[in-house]
């Protein structure tokens, strides 16, 4: 881990929790498996799979995810972004 990771996985380690205590549902298990992948994906530096990963987290969170959710998200985006990971494959409106 170095110093410009430290705050998105401080982050994820928020956002890992907060999943798992999500009610059972069609995709619990995945969103977990991407939120796993993602901390490796971090912690790796690997920022093809970054964008991917965030993709698919935030796309599971929006058939599924609890406002609490969605706040620890967004929480890691920006401490994503802050740090000069793009977690976007294109420009936020």
């Amino acid at each position: 881990m170095s110093e410009r990771t430290a705050p998105a996985l401080a982050k994820l380690d928020e956002l890992l929790p907060i999943l798992r205590g999500q009610a059972a549902g069609k995709d619990t298990e995945r969103i977990l498996e991407e939120g796993e992948a993602l901390r490796r994906a971090v912690a790796a530096f690997h920022m093809e799979a970054i964008r991917f990963r965030m993709h698919n987290v935030e796309r599971l969170l929006k058939t599924a995810g609890s406002a609490t959710q969605h706040q620890a998200f967004d929480e890691l985006r920006h401490a994503l972004e802050t740090a000069g990971f793009h977690t976007r494959s294109h420009s936020a409106p």
